[in-house]
């Protein structure tokens, strides 16, 4: 007698797989190049865009994306591994040289607006719901073009969504640690709107599921419950991680700042505050440090 997981396979998705090999590889080319030039990427940052592809593959290929098609369970999965754990870490993996040659190409250097926070958070929120009203969600169910279109605006979204916080791209002088905290509890509470919804409205949402929900022996109620449950669980466990991330990340960028103030001072170097504010925000804390040490006086250059 055969079990339900025997039911299980893997999925072979060429169309969405194929670019994460290409991102590797030019990831892999770039971080080549900027070793040479003596300028590394830490391998901290190598590690978590690995990761993030690696989840992308997970979700794609895996059992997941199999059962994703029988159970709002793990299309819920499937969509979380994709929009919020993926392109976090991708986002975590970039720095202002990794991308230098993107924002040389004037076309996307322009785009740089498209990771505002007051730009990004909206555009993430409408793709989040757009995708979930029924009528759209139904569309991209099994047909491989609009499925792979809207995998496609989850990571890319996604990766909009987290720029404000985590990328390497500068950010507005006004958003403090106050708004990076509110920023992500907004992210968060958009999510938690969208799994209560699931939870308690009481109505199947998605009948296409049925199918597999009378495989699985799972009500369609108690599948698109179960599936808000997840969105919410993984929505408390990840916003707590993000908020302890940025009371972290604040702390050091603030002790950073500091010394990079008495430092300046201590050489005789004018430095002002936004600017050691906004070097330290991009990473580039060390590189102004050395300036400020081979600076006898006057003003350090630019980083």
């Amino acid at each position: 007698m055969s079990t339900p997981f025997a039911h299980v396979d893997a999925v072979f998705a060429p169309v969405e797989v194929l670019p994460l090999l290409v991102a590797a590889v030019l990831y892999g080319k770039r971080s080549v190049t900027l070793a040479e030039r003596g300028r590394p990427l830490p391998l901290w940052r190598q590690l978590c865009f690995a990761g993030g592809l690696l989840t992308m593959a997970v979700a794609l290929v895996s059992p997941v994306s199999h059962v994703a098609e029988e159970l709002v369970i793990a299309h819920m999965v499937e969509h979380l591994l994709l929009g919020d754990v993926a392109t976090l870490l991708l986002v975590l993996g970039l720095t202002g040289p990794l991308l230098q040659p993107i924002l040389a190409i004037p076309v996307f250097d322009r785009l740089r607006i498209l990771a505002h926070p007051l730009v990004a958070f909206p555009l993430w929120v409408l793709d989040f719901y757009f995708w979930h009203i029924p009528v759209f969600y139904d569309a991209a169910y099994g047909e491989a073009a609009v499925h792979a279109l809207e995998h496609s605006s989850f990571v890319f979204f996604g990766c909009l969504m987290w720029m404000p916080i985590f990328g390497p791209l500068p950010k507005p002088s006004w958003f403090n640690a106050g708004w990076k905290v509110a920023y992500v509890v907004a992210v968060r509470f958009a999510g938690a709107i969208l799994g209560n919804v699931l939870m308690w409205s009481g109505t199947v949402l998605y009948p296409k599921y049925a199918a597999g929900e009378a495989y699985w022996k799972i009500s369609p109620l108690a599948d698109q419950s179960t599936a808000g449950v997840v969105m919410m669980i993984e929505g408390t466990f990840l916003g707590l991680g993000l908020l302890a991330w940025v009371f972290f990340e604040v702390s050091r960028e603030g002790i950073e700042k500091q010394r990079l103030l008495d430092l300046a001072l201590e050489r005789g170097v004018e430095l002002d505050e936004a600017r050691a504010q906004r070097a330290v925000a991009a990473g580039q804390g060390a590189r102004l440090e050395r300036q400020l040490t081979g600076a006898g006086g006057g003003q350090a250059g630019d980083e």
